[in-house]
């Protein structure tokens, strides 16, 4: 019999599945091996910009299309199913990342299926989240699911780090031994493992979420061919109605640009610390590894905070945090800290940018959470897939914004401290937007109907 605490644990392991391709690929490990393959931060910096901004167009344009597909059929797992097949592909494929034998495109090819893959999955999985418990339990099963899916990043990160990734000076990874299962360094196989471990780690840790997690059955629900052909008719009266839905597209419209920097600090954290302080991979992985402890903590601190005070009040003190946080960050580099000149062998950079990044996962772990749990709360429970596809909508419409903005705005200055100043711009505009948000919701849908 699966009890409902079988299920809420069924659903935290999609975060504890999934998360490694963030920590592991778009942060800390694949990420920063970019610019060796590459041979320059900079340029690392930009085609890394210029890929996952268009991986992002595609996911905005794809999920609240799907979305509708699921909401009007009612079935979700098979979606699931078929972008989780897309994430553990396009992960795999990263170990052909080959240095001085590899072909770009067909590298960010890869990373960009797998990453539409995990983008596509959590939006189905996000709608699960209303079936887990009453509303004011919502708070505290998504800071869970997000602190226990920072625990596996947090894990995984452990496993490159001390078994499978070695120093090139040494040939040792950072427990004093060789590389498991033979990995050569010559050719990076032991960082280049990152993308295998990757989609291992999620083929395995989502049999649980498959087998425990079940989705209730809608007594109008229809066949997916016939939800496929009306899907945009209903997506489309949505859309025409979000203008009378105030609340709700106010938190849309935040959302989109603060997820976006977000993911600007996340996707291009690890080539900057890369490229301006000349971090090794290993070191860059142990500044990962307080990331994600950080982030677990606060994420389930702010899944409490959140069921106490909201998630609105959650969501602002992140934001002024962050925004201060990544003022820091630019002023920060080999010969300054916060415009104090310091010497070439100076630590206090490695020690800010560490405390920094520390910050960076309690208020993105605290953030994450209680957005979720803020889109519960805006959407409708009848199109609930459908406003989460808006939702990942937002996150995406303009989630080229900041990879396309740091791309360009580096290629210009020639300067990646100069470049990653778009985020705080975005920031603020998400702070801006959250003014209109009401805690509830909108009381009632206004103007005309929404199907």
């Amino acid at each position: 019999m699966i009890t409902a605490k079988k299920r809420i644990w069924g659903w935290w392991f999609f975060d504890w599945a999934s998360q490694p391709y963030n920590t592991l690929l778009v942060t800390f490990i694949f990420a920063p091996f970019v610019k060796d393959l590459m041979g320059s931060g900079t340029a690392a910096q930009t085609v890394w910009g210029y890929g996952v901004g268009i991986a992002g167009i595609l996911i905005a344009l794809g999920s609240p299309f799907l979305g509708a597909v699921a909401d009007r059929s009612g079935r979700r797992m098979p979606f699931i199913w078929v972008f989780s097949v897309m994430y553990v592909l396009g992960a795999w494929g990263l170990w052909y990342a080959v240095p001085g034998d590899f072909k770009l495109m067909a590298i960010m090819i890869s990373f960009a299926i797998g990453m539409i893959g995990m983008e596509f999955a959590t939006t189905f999985t996000n709608a699960i989240l209303p079936d887990l418990g009453p509303r004011e339990e919502i708070g505290r099963i998504s800071g869970s699911g997000w602190a226990f899916g920072y625990i596996g990043g947090m894990i995984t990160l452990f496993i490159m780090l001390l078994l499978l990734q070695a120093s090139p000076t040494t040939g040792k990874t950072m427990l004093g031994i060789e590389p498991l299962f033979g990995l050569d360094v010559a050719t990076r196989e032991d960082t280049r493992a990152v993308g295998p471990l990757t989609a291992i780690w999620y083929a395995v840790f989502m049999i649980p979420f498959f087998l425990w997690v079940r989705e209730p059955r809608k007594p109008d629900a229809l066949p997916i061919g016939t939800a496929l052909r009306g899907a945009w008719p209903e997506l489309r009266a949505t859309l025409k109605a979000l203008p009378h839905r105030r609340s709700l597209t106010s938190f849309l419209l935040s959302s989109m640009f603060y997820r976006d920097a977000l993911n600007g600090i996340y996707t291009f954290g690890g080539l900057y610390a890369a490229g301006v302080l000349n971090w090794s991979i290993t070191l860059i992985g142990l500044f990962g590894i307080l990331g994600t402890i950080t982030g677990a903590t606060f994420a389930w601190l702010g899944g409490k905070a959140d069921d106490r005070w909201g998630p609105r009040a959650v969501i602002i003190t992140s934001l002024v945090v962050l925004t201060l946080v990544v003022i820091g960050i630019v002023m920060i580099s080999r010969e300054s800290v916060f415009g104090m000149a310091v010497t070439p062998d100076s630590k206090l950079p490695d020690i800010a940018f560490m405390v920094l990044g520390g910050m960076i996962g309690a208020c993105g772990g605290a953030l994450q959470s209680a957005s979720r749990t803020m889109m519960v709360r805006q959407a409708d429970p009848e199109k609930i897939t459908e406003h989460f596809g808006l939702y990942a909508l937002s996150g995406k419409a303009t989630a080229f914004i900041a990879p396309l903005a740091i791309g360009i705005t580096t290629q210009i200055s020639g300067n990646q401290s100069t470049g990653i100043t778009p985020i705080i711009v975005l920031l603020l505009l998400g702070l801006v937007l959250l003014g209109f948000v009401r805690s509830h919701g909108d009381p009632a849908p206004e103007g005309p109907p929404t199907s």
